[in-house]
C-alpha cells in the first residue's frame, strides 16, 4: 500500500491532473483482469512496475473510491451482490442522442436488463441534447476513460462511438438500419465491435392504418429531420406505401427543433394528414407539432407511441424498454465473453411485440372515429 501511494504521488508531481482519471481507470481495469501490476497508458511519464500485494490493492480502491469518480466523471455503482456470477465490475459508458420517451424508454430497459443479469457495474450516463458535435466529444471520453462497453442510444451516437473507436465493443439501440447507416457491414454478419437492436417501424403497416381511419385523404405530408439519416430510410418507405395505395405525398424537413412551427404551419390547407416516423428532432417537438395540427384539424400520425401520445392520434408502435432490454442482453453476453459484437447479428422485435397506439384525447378534438381500429 506504500509503495502504491509513492506511485500516486509520484504521478501527481509528474502528470497534468486531467490525467489521473486515465491513471485510474488503467489500474482499475488491470485489477479486474487479474494483473498485480500497474500498466500505465501510452504517452505517460514511465515508470518502473510495481508489484502490488492483492490486499494492499483492495485497501487502496476502498480508500480512492472518491477520487476515481470524480476523476472519471458521473458514474453509478450496480452491485448485484451474490446474484452475480463473477466478481468483475464492468464498466459501461452511455450516450444517449437526446431525451425523449423513446430514447428514455431504451435506456431504462437497458438498464433493467444489467440489472436483471447479475453482473455489477459501473455507469456513466451522458446526453448529447441532440447536438452531434456534443456527440463526437463524448463519444472520445468514454473511449479515453477505457470503458468495458459503450451503449450508444440512437444513430448519430453510435456512429460517434463508432468513430472514435474500433476495439471497445459498442451496443446501439433506437437505430432504424444499422447497415444503410454505415454502422456495420451487414446486418446478419456486423463483422466489427458494434451490434445492437433496431427500432425498424412497421412504415407500410402505419400508412395503411391511416388510409383506414383517413380514407378521403388524398394528400400526405411527410415530416422528418433532413440531417437524421434513419429517418430518411423511413420515408423512402413511407413514400412507398402511399404510391401503392394511390396517395399523393410531399417532404416536409426541419435541420432543428427551431423550425419546427413554420415547417408545420407551412404545410396546414396543402396536406389531409402529417406522417412522421420515428425521428429524434421531431419527436423531441412531437407535443408542438401536435398543437399545431390541432389548432388547424389536421391529423397528425406519429411513428412511435411517446410521439403520438405527446400530439398525434394513432399508431402501431414498438416497445423502446422492450428494445432497450433487448440490446442490454446483448451487452452481458459481450461482458461475459460469451459472444463477440461482429457476430451478433442486428436484433429486431417481433410482429407479436408491435400494440395499436390511440390519442383518444386529440381524435376527439379533430373528431376522428377510431373504432374502426378495433375491428
Amino acid at each position: 500500500l506504500q509503495r502504491l501511494t509513492a506511485c500516486i504521488n509520484t504521478i501527481l508531481s509528474t502528470q497534468k491532473s486531467g490525467d489521473l482519471g486515465n491513471i485510474w481507470c488503467h489500474w482499475t481495469r488491470g485489477c479486474r483482469e487479474g494483473r498485480d501490476v500497474m500498466v500505465l497508458p501510452e504517452g505517460m511519464v514511465a515508470m518502473k512496475r510495481i508489484s502490488l500485494i492483492k490486499k494492499g490493492a483492495a485497501i487502496a480502491a476502498t480508500a480512492l473510491t472518491a477520487l476515481a469518480l470524480t476523476a472519471c466523471g458521473n458514474t453509478s455503482t450496480q452491485d448485484a451482490g451474490s446474484t452475480g456470477s463473477s466478481d468483475a465490475t464492468y464498466k459501461i459508458g452511455v450516450l444517449q442522442l437526446t431525451e425523449h420517451t423513446a430514447l428514455d424508454a431504451a435506456n431504462k430497459g437497458f438498464v433493467k436488463a444489467l440489472d436483471d443479469s447479475g453482473i455489477n457495474y459501473t455507469i456513466d450516463q451522458q446526453n448529447a441534447q441532440n447536438d452531434q458535435s456534443a456527440c463526437q466529444t463524448i463519444a472520445s471520453k468514454l473511449v479515453g476513460d477505457g470503458d468495458d462497453l459503450i451503449f450508444a442510444i440512437a444513430t448519430p451516437a453510435a456512429q460517434a462511438a463508432a468513430n472514435a473507436t474500433k476495439d471497445i465493443p459498442i451496443v446501439g439501440t433506437a437505430i432504424t438500419d444499422f447497415a444503410a447507416s454505415d454502422l456495420v457491414a451487414d446486418n446478419d454478419a456486423p463483422g466489427g465491435n458494434l451490434t445492437g437492436s433496431s427500432d425498424l417501424t412497421p412504415v407500410a403497416e402505419q400508412i395503411e392504418m391511416l388510409h383506414k381511419v383517413l380514407p378521403d385523404a388524398k394528400k400526405v405530408g411527410l415530416l422528418y429531420a433532413s440531417n437524421e439519416s434513419n429517418s430518411l430510410i423511413q420515408i423512402e418507405m413511407a413514400e412507398e406505401a402511399l404510391d401503392k395505395l394511390g396517395i399523393e405525398h410531399e417532404r416536409y424537413s426541419v435541420s432543428s427543433t427551431n423550425e419546427i412551427q413554420s415547417v408545420v404551419e407551412s404545410a396546414v390547407g396543402k396536406v389531409d394528414a402529417l406522417y412522421s416516423p420515428t425521428d429524434n428532432t421531431i419527436a423531441q417537438g412531437a407535443a408542438q407539432v401536435g398543437q399545431i395540427c390541432k389548432e388547424n384539424k389536421l391529423p397528425f400520425i406519429a411513428g412511435e407511441e411517446g410521439m403520438c401520445m405527446a400530439g398525434g392520434v394513432f399508431t402501431l408502435s414498438i416497445n423502446y424498454e422492450d428494445l432497450g432490454y433487448r440490446a442490454g442482453e446483448m451487452a452481458v453476453k459481450i461482458l461475459k465473453g460469451e459472444a463477440k459484437p461482429a457476430d451478433m447479428a442486428i436484433e429486431h422485435l417481433s410482429a407479436e411485440d408491435l400494440v395499436v397506439v390511440k390519442n383518444q384525447e386529440m381524435a376527439d378534438a379533430l373528431g376522428i372515429d377510431l373504432s374502426v381500429l378495433d375491428e
